[in-house]
């Protein structure tokens, strides 16, 4: 069992940032009589899920689809399907981006060779 300051603590968020995950659903903490709220490991679960689909660049709706279709298909199946779906749009962005990058940086390594020319004149 886990206390909001322990997942943040863990995974380096504020406790504003636990209790935004829980407001769209991604963690359903139990409550004490008190009020305070526990976490289990499967709360943990998620929150690792949760950033690393934000650290892949993920929308929050995304990932939280993609976790809460566990709840749906204890198999799993419908989970994965979303996830192979998404991962396959994100690596075509993550090339597309690549490939951009890396035209400019051929441009830019032209300019500085020309720039350096010029100097050298």
């Amino acid at each position: 069992m886990y206390t909001i300051s322990d997942l943040a603590e863990q995974f380096g968020v504020t406790t504003r940032t636990i209790r935004y995950y829980e407001e769209l659903g991604l963690l359903t903490p139990s409550r004490t009589e008190g009020g305070r709220r526990i976490y289990t490991g499967s709360d943990v679960t998620r929150l690792k899920l949760v950033f690393r689909g934000k650290r892949f660049g993920f929308s929050l709706d995304e990932i939280k689809e993609m976790v809460l279709l566990f709840n749906e298909d204890r198999t799993g199946e419908k989970q994965l399907k979303v996830t192979i779906q998404y991962g396959e749009e994100k690596l075509a962005e993550v090339n597309e981006r690549i490939c951009e990058l890396v035209e400019i940086r051929e441009e830019i390594e032209r300019l500085l060779t020309e720039f350096k020319g010029r100097l050298n004149e």
